[in-house]
């Protein structure tokens, strides 16, 4: 059984942005412990493939502060690691396209009894800030072309 309030948020987290940081952070206000499952390149099929590779992505989440444990998401099944640590919050970044109402149909028939929280959008930045993966890229390419 997982510790109380145990939260599980996910994501591919490429090129670790401030956007990432604050989904983080407010996940984890959600609970007392924050389990981060990073995506398997595999499974990103909504968007392009990631620049860094799965461990790499995992590593640099987990050092995060904010972050208690940093995992793999299973490759066939991305909902085997939620039934293995049975959070009591799934929290959803403001703008993942995931589709909540789905979620909580699946986890109801897996009998994982948890909610499904989304952060708040962060309040846009200064001089630029970027806050996407791609838009990020898109500025290297723009620059370094």
């Amino acid at each position: 059984m997982a510790n109380p309030q145990t939260v599980v948020a996910q994501g591919t987290f490429d090129i670790l942005h401030p956007g990432h940081v604050h989904y983080l952070e407010q996940a984890a206000t959600m609970g007392e412990e924050l389990v981060v499952i990073v995506a398997r390149t595999s499974n990103v099929d909504h968007k392009e493939r990631p620049i860094c590779s799965a461990r790499q992505r995992r590593d640099v989440v987990a050092a995060l502060e904010v972050v208690d444990e940093a995992i793999l998401g299973h490759e066939e099944d991305i909902f085997v690691p939620i039934e293995e640590i049975e959070p009591d919050v799934i929290a959803l970044g403001h703008d993942q396209h995931h589709d909540d109402d789905a979620i909580e149909a699946e986890l109801a028939s897996r009998g994982i009894d948890c909610t499904v929280e989304r952060a708040e959008p962060r309040e846009p930045g200064h001089d630029g800030e970027l806050l996407s993966t791609r838009l990020i890229i898109d500025r290297i390419i723009e620059r370094r072309a």
